[in-house]
C-alpha cells in the first residue's frame, strides 16, 4: 500500500527549498541484504526532485527482490537498474552494477546535475541542502573522486589476472597466474576511492570515450577495479 509506505515512513513529498529544487541529484544505491537499512537510507535522502537506481544483486532471495520492487513502485523517480549483476566483492561486476545504473540515468528524463553512489550500509550524516552546498562551495562542474598513483603495495591488483567465482552461495575474486599487459593509451593508473560524486558530462564521457572504454575493458580482471577506474580517468587531461 503505497500511501500507507510513504505516510508511516515519513517520506518527504515536495522539495524543502527552492535551491534544492533547482539542484537534482541522482543517486546509484547497491543493495544485496538487509532491507530494513535500505529502507531507513532510502528515506533519509529521498528528495522528489531527485532521481535513484536501485541495483539489487542477482544472487539476493526472491522475496528481498520482491520487497524492493513494491516499495520501488510507490515512487517516479525510483527505479531498478535494467540490468543486474551477481556481485562479487572486490570484483568487475561491482564496477558493472554502477555503470549499468550510469547508463539507465544518462536516458533518464529527469535532468540531474550530479550523481552520488551509495552501497545499502551507507547512511547520511548531511541533509540533502547540505550536499548541494558544499558541491557548489569549490566542486562546481568538478568531480569528487580522490585518489593518488597507484602505490607500490597496490600494484599487484593491476599486475596479474584475476576471475571471479560464484558458485552455491560462495563468492571471491581470486588471482591468476596471468601477467596483465600495460594500461591502454599508457596511462598512469591512480588509486582512490570507489565512491564518488560525479558530473553529469563526466558519466557521458566515461560511457562514451574510447579512452573509458578500453581502459573498462582492461579492468575487467583486475582486483576492485572500482578503485581505480574512476580515480584515474578523472586524472586525463581535459
Amino acid at each position: 500500500n503505497c500511501s500507507m509506505v510513504l505516510k508511516t515512513l515519513h517520506f518527504i513529498t515536495r522539495p524543502l527549498s527552492d535551491e534544492e529544487e533547482n539542484f537534482t541529484l541522482a543517486y546509484i544505491i547497491t543493495i544485496h541484504k538487509e532491507l530494513e537499512m535500505f529502507v531507513k537510507l532510502l528515506r533519509a535522502i529521498y528528495m522528489p526532485q531527485n532521481i535513484y537506481c536501485i541495483h539489487v544483486d542477482e544472487k539476493s532471495p526472491k522475496d528481498y527482490k520482491a520487497a524492493v520492487q513494491n516499495i520501488v513502485n510507490c515512487f517516479e523517480n525510483i527505479f531498478i537498474s535494467s540490468k543486474r549483476e551477481n556481485v562479487v566483492y572486490a570484483g568487475f561486476s561491482r564496477l558493472q552494477a554502477d555503470i549499468n545504473c550510469m547508463r539507465d540515468l544518462v536516458h533518464s528524463k529527469i535532468q540531474w546535475n550530479y550523481v552520488i553512489n551509495l552501497c545499502g550500509q551507507d547512511y547520511p550524516i548531511k541533509t540533502n541542502k547540505d550536499i548541494i552546498q558544499y558541491i557548489k562551495s569549490k566542486w562546481n562542474g568538478k568531480n569528487m573522486t580522490p585518489g593518488v598513483v597507484q602505490p607500490l603495495h597496490m600494484k599487484h591488483r593491476t599486475q596479474v589476472s584475476y576471475r571471479e567465482y560464484v558458485h552455491s552461495g560462495m563468492s571471491y575474486v581470486y588471482p591468476t597466474k596471468n601477467i596483465k599487459v600495460k594500461p591502454p593509451y599508457n596511462l598512469t593508473i591512480y588509486f582512490g576511492s570507489a565512491y564518488y560524486i560525479l558530473t553529469k558530462e563526466f558519466v557521458e564521457f566515461t560511457l562514451t570515450d574510447a579512452r573509458a572504454k578500453d581502459l573498462l575493458e582492461w579492468s575487467r580482471d583486475t582486483y576492485s577495479p572500482d578503485e581505480h577506474y574512476w580515480v584515474t580517468l578523472n586524472r586525463l587531461n581535459g
